[in-house]
This record gives structure tokens, sequence and C-alpha cells, in this order.
């Protein structure tokens, strides 16, 4: 009895800081680690929902010909079916930064994968080209909402990372448009031979992207350092009441209940955030355009660059190929591009290279589709790399978050109309023409006013001091 006293007392003489002290680190530990996990699974949706943002299309356009046959499409009607990605894009394109306000960014991109899947699976198999069209802007709904959130996810949770994590998802964007492209004709061959099999396997790859996003539907997930920092702010430097309302659900409604300065910071800058009038910037304009004469671009090379090496002569197996490495050279350049853009003051030049790129290959497509079929392939691919510059010069043209989500709307839901036209006007000349002269004329021609606009857009400057109120 007497030989307990003396560690009853030496516990009864521990100091109360010193638990404390221990607590705090075994907080910030296991909050650290649940902060590693965060990012390594936003990293993974980030990734696996941009490789599913372009298989909708390229698969189409590697099957384009069976897809008219199978359900009595003219050239006209085709150009129609091209020309809806851009539709859906500027319709629902608009809609992302409401949704993302009222249920999160994770929850709306979750839901976005969500109808990818369920647009692709039914589309093939929903009975004529009205029903293939319905299906097809279910999914393309899902990869409007997702396209826009994408750069605003990314500006606000890597924050001085905006360079490199667009390069990645744009690398994994690239993968994903230059894969379908690639093994959609041998995989519809090795099923069966049916087009309807190998336009519904791709909703396999959106199922799988559905996953990682899950976490993000219940709660709003803060960024890294977030809650510490609040702590910190509202006990003085010591975390240990933050952990303590982490772990225990009766603090954490007793913290909804009395906000902290930080949570209270940041409902004011929700609130106060200024509503910018984009229409009222020109660097938001010259971007708009940009983004819209680029999309032109890339959906007629996804829609018709695949048959116009089909009309020249070449097999469809290699046809599919030729439109993969186009795609597939978005790969490294997504990557390098983004990096490279961030470090310079002016994107002009990096513009004005790659239209250079896409006007030598438009040439060659004209000159001598079926002999220099692979170099035309790659320098396209160069071209098509506007599409990440864009996205990376929504994250530098303007300074806040909030900035950056209405700068991606009004770019790409602008863009997106301003291309509408591009891929049904391919369709209408190709049908009345006869041969690709023509379109190929129209896509150089636009080629043009891309390179000024951006490089009016890579000028440093943002929104904010355009378009406040």
């Amino acid at each position: 009895m007497m030989g307990l006293m003396p560690s009853e007392e030496t516990r009864t003489m521990t100091p109360p800081t010193v638990r404390s002290s221990a607590a705090h680190d075994a907080g910030k530990a296991g909050g650290a680690s649940t902060r590693a996990w965060t990012m390594r699974l936003l990293v993974l949706g980030i990734v696996l929902s941009a490789l599913n943002l372009r298989p909708a299309i390229t698969s189409l356009g590697a099957l384009l010909e069976e897809v008219r046959d199978g359900l009595g499409m003219s050239g006209s009607v085709a150009g129609l079916l091209t020309s809806v990605p851009p539709l859906c894009f500027a319709v629902f394109g608009v809609m992302a930064p409401r949704l993302a306000r009222r249920f999160g960014a994770g929850a709306v991109v979750c839901a976005g994968m969500v109808a990818i899947a369920t647009g692709l699976l039914i589309r093939p198999y929903a009975g004529g080209t009205a029903g293939f069209l319905a299906g097809s802007a279910l999914a393309l709904m899902g990869i409007a909402v997702s396209n826009v959130l994408m750069p605003v996810i990314v500006k606000h949770w890597f924050p001085d990372r905006v360079g490199s994590m667009t390069g990645l998802y744009s690398m994994a964007l690239a993968l994903g448009t230059s894969l379908a492209a690639a093994v959609t004709v041998p995989l519809t061959d090795t099923l069966g031979g049916s087009w309807q099999t190998g336009l519904a396997l791709w909703a396999g790859l959106a199922v799988a992207a559905v996953l990682p996003w899950l976490p993000f539907v219940r709660g709003r997930v803060t960024p890294p350092g977030a809650g510490e920092k609040a702590a910190e702010a509202a006990t003085g430097g010591d975390a240990s009441a933050g952990a303590a309302s982490v772990g225990d659900p009766s603090a954490r409604d007793r913290d909804e209940a009395a906000p902290t300065p930080a949570s209270a910071s940041a409902e004011h800058a929700r609130v106060e955030a200024p509503r910018l009038r984009m229409a009222r910037s020109r660097t938001a304009w010259a971007l708009a355009v940009f983004f819209g004469l680029q999309a032109t671009a890339a959906y007629i090379t996804m829609g018709w660059m695949a048959q116009i090496f089909r009309d020249a002569g070449v097999p469809a197996g290699t046809a599919g190929l030729l439109l993969a490495v186009t795609m597939v050279m978005g790969v490294p350049l997504a990557f390098v591009i983004p990096r490279l853009a961030t470090r310079l003051p002016h994107q002009g030049p990096i513009v004005l290279a790659l239209g250079l790129c896409g006007l030598v290959g438009y040439a060659g497509l004209y000159l001598a589709p079926a002999t220099g079929a692979w170099a035309w392939a790659v320098l396209l691919g160069v071209a098509n790399c506007a599409f990440p510059l864009a996205l990376t010069m929504v994250g530098m043209r303007a300074r806040t978050g909030p900035g950056v989500a209405q700068l991606s709307a009004f770019a790409q839901s602008t863009g997106y109309l301003i291309s509408i036209p591009g891929p049904l006007l391919v369709g209408v000349l190709y049908q009345h023409s006869g041969g690709w002269g023509l379109p190929i004329a129209l896509m150089s021609a636009l080629m043009v006013p891309q390179m000024v606009v951006g490089f009016l857009a890579g000028r440093d400057r943002t929104v904010e001091d355009e378009a406040a109120r």
C-alpha cells in the first residue's frame, strides 16, 4: 500500500503543461498524417478525373465512320455531333461555380464523374441519333463542370504549385485523350467488332474516378495547414484546443456554435469577395477568345483528324494511332509548358510558337496527308498544347481563388460558345465540297487570330484590376 504512494505522488505532481504538450504533439502528428493522406487522395482524384475528360470525344472520333453508318448520319449531322462537346461545355460550365459554392467543388466533381459514367454507358444503346446525342450530352455535362472546377481546386489546395499541378492535370488529360484514340479500335475488334461495346467500355474508367472524391462529398475538407493556423490564432499558439475539437464531436459542435477568428475570417471572405465584371476586362476577353479558338482547333482535330487520314488511304487502326500521337504529345508538354509559363512574365512567345506548329501541320495535311502523316500528327499535337497553357493563364490572370473561379467560368463558357460552329462548319464543308481542302483552309485561317489574342492574354496583368466594381 505504501509502495504505491510514490507513483501516485509522481502522477499527481506531473505538470499539466507536459501532458498538454504531449497531447498537442500527438494531435499534430495525427493531423499531419491525415492531411498527407488527404492530399494524396486529392491528387489521385485530380489525375483520374483528368483521364476521363476526353475519352468520350476521342473514342468517338476513332469510330466516327462506324457510328455514322450504324446510325445513318450524314456529314452535316456528324458535324453537329462533334459540336455537341463545346455546346455542353458552354451551357453547363457556367453553372459550375454556383454549384461549387452550394455543394462544394469536390462534391460537384464527384457528381460529374457519375454523369460521365452514366452517359458513356447508355449512349451506344439508347437507340437512334437522338438517344446517342442525349447520352453524349449527359457525359459532357459531367465533363463541363469538372473542366471549370479543376483550376479552382488546384488554386485552392496548391496555391504555391499552380504550374506543376496544372501540368500534372493537363498531362493526365492528354494521356486519357490519346489512350482512348489509340486503343478504342483495337479493343473494339477484340471484343467482337461492335462499336457500341467499343464506346461503352470507357464508362469503367469514369466509375474508378468517382471513388477518390467520395470523402470530399460528405464534408468540405479544409486545405492543409488551415485548421492548425486557425487553432494557433484562436489559442495564441497552442493548437491543443483545435486538436480536441477534431477528435471530439461535442467540441466540434461547440466550435460551430462559437466561430473561431479563422472561420469568421473565411466567412467574411466568402461574403465579401467582390463579384467581378468579367465583361469589362480586356484580359478576360482575350483569354476567352483564345480559349475558344484553341478549343475549336482541338475539337476539329479530335472529331475529324482520323477521318482525314482514312480518306487519304490510311487504315482505320493506323488513323487511330495517328490521332493518339497527336493527343499524346500533350503528356510531356502539358507538364513542361505550364511550368515554363509560370516562370515567364509574358506567355505570348509560347502562344506564337504553338501557333506556328499548327500552321505547318495544317499545310502538311493539305499537301501530303498520307506521306507525312506522322510528322503532321506530331506538329498538331504540339499545337494542341495551347489548352494547358490556357488553363495556366487562367490561374495566373487572377490573384484570388474567387477570381480564378469567375475567370475560369467566363473564359471556358464564353470560349466554348465561340468554338461551337467550328466542328459543325467543317462537317458541312466536307459534305458539300467532297474533300478536305476547304475545311483545312478554315482551320489554318482560325489559327491566326488564336495567336493574336493568345499573345494579348499572356500579358502580365490580373482581371481584378480591370473588372472590379
